[in-house]
């Protein structure tokens, strides 16, 4: 996904009053059939600018649902899918403030920013990148590896018990310095 488009996707709730999933929901509900039509809907019946009722309409049609994206992500591994359900509950109890963007190699969680991305590395392996600014690599939080810039540190998990109180510490401190 490109930077601007995921920009539009994080400002939606606050430009909007609804996030991305919110607003597919009432399109599904509509069944428009063209494009122009649910255009002129969302900006004449719930006040959205023209070009957030577009993004809003083309990502709407796109037949990849969230579900499917996650679930191609952990086919053929999903020894490590049990891992991605704790962390994605233990995410989701943050606040109601996280939007959950699956993509095709993983999922990011946003607050204001990205503060978190789960991906499944290997058949055995899920890494979660975490945005931690100014802190250092220590015990198993490592350097964010192949992540590049999109997170500052990443931590390897294997197995669910590898979910332990200090991966949920990590995360809740991504979580809470991404405003």
């Amino acid at each position: 996904m490109d930077k601007a488009l995921q920009t539009m996707i994080e400002n939606m709730p606050e430009k909007t009053g609804k996030k991305l999933e919110e607003w597919i929901k009432i399109l599904n509900k509509e069944n428009f059939d063209k494009h122009s039509i649910a255009v002129n809907f969302l900006k004449t019946e719930h006040g959205v600018t023209h070009g957030f009722a577009n993004t809003i309409v083309t990502l709407s049609k796109e037949t990849t649902t969230a579900e499917d994206l996650v679930l191609n992500q952990y086919s053929n591994k999903e020894s490590i899918k049990p891992i991605y359900d704790m962390l994605l509950s233990t995410i989701k109890n943050f606040g109601e403030d996280i939007v959950v963007m699956p993509k095709k190699g993983s999922v990011s969680f946003i607050r204001k920013k990205q503060f978190a991305l789960i991906k499944p590395a290997t058949k055995t392996r899920i890494d979660l990148g975490l945005k931690l600014k100014g802190v250092e690599v220590q015990g198993r939080l490592e350097d964010s590896g192949p992540f590049g810039t999109m997170c500052t540190h990443r931590i390897q998990l294997r197995q669910i018990s590898d979910v332990d109180s200090e991966v949920i510490d990590w995360l809740l401190k991504a979580y809470q310095t991404s405003v």
